[in-house]
């Protein structure tokens, strides 16, 4: 099983200058298609999309598809580890530095609005990580929720409640279906009209013998929202990925960790 990007494939990435120029470019305008990299790099697509594949494989950025357009979204989490690996005991400032890097990073998407991209790799299978997102049993499992849907392209979708009351949470509209690759839906509240709803996009990818699960949630409302997507998501998918991978989701939902407890975790 492969846990996370092995140093030293991290370490390759950032060596080559014009590869932390392209993070650079990432880091002030966020979402970014290779066209528009090369434009402001002066390089041939050619070479540029070689260095991205280095970046990508070290899993220092996510490449998202929509439509024909590929975005590339900076993923400063691999830098945080190391950091977190190798240097928290000495400089725990800087790790506060880097968190606001990466939210500041995220924040500016396609829209102009703040969008928020989560990667993670799972040991199974794209039609088991499609089935853990779409199937009502499975997501009341390790959600707390049903997600509930003939999940057609152009069906409404509901985030249903499992306390017996099928009140639903967040509904929606199915706006791609590609099982088990690629599945991308409208989020609002239930009831409430929006021309501007925010929009949740899953990558599920196979990457050698496991799966890369991205999330994108995109045109969110501010950075409140921002700050609530974000942790909502990574305590979500951290709970799938045990699911997936064990059977057993983990023994504390962390939605219900103290925000003490939660940072005394990390």
């Amino acid at each position: 099983m492969v846990e996370r990007v092995p140093d030293d494939q991290i370490f390759k990435a950032l060596a080559d200058p014009t590869r932390r120029h392209l993070l650079d470019r990432l880091r002030e305008n966020n979402g970014q298609t290779l066209g528009e990299l090369c434009d402001r790099i002066g390089m041939t697509r050619q070479s540029v999309t070689q260095h991205l594949d280095l970046l990508e494989h070290a899993n220092l950025i996510s490449a998202v598809r929509r439509g024909r357009e590929k975005f590339h979204y900076l993923n400063p989490v691999p830098i945080y580890q190391i950091q977190e690996r190798r240097i928290v005991k000495f400089e725990r400032l800087r790790l506060q530095a880097l968190s606001s890097i990466k939210r500041q990073a995220e924040e500016k998407g396609v829209t102009g609005k703040p969008s928020f991209v989560y990667v993670t790799y799972v040991r199974s299978t794209p039609a088991e990580v499609w089935d853990a997102l779409t199937d009502p049993e499975l997501t009341a499992e390790y959600w707390g929720h049903s997600n509930v849907s003939d999940w057609q392209a152009g069906s409404a979708w509901e985030h249903q409640r499992t306390d017996g009351t099928r009140t639903a949470d967040v509904a929606g509209t199915i706006l791609e279906s590609s099982p088990p690759s690629r599945l991308v839906t409208t989020w609002s509240d239930p009831g409430v009209e929006t021309n501007d709803p925010s929009i949740v996009t899953f990558d599920i990818q196979p990457y050698e013998e496991i799966v890369r699960l991205s999330v994108t949630h995109e045109n969110l409302a501010g950075e409140a929202d921002y700050a609530d997507k974000a942790s909502g998501w990574a305590a979500i998918i951290s709970n799938l990925k045990s699911f997936i991978e064990t059977g057993h989701t983990l023994p504390q939902a962390p939605w219900e960790m103290p925000a003490t407890s939660a940072a005394t975790a990390r």
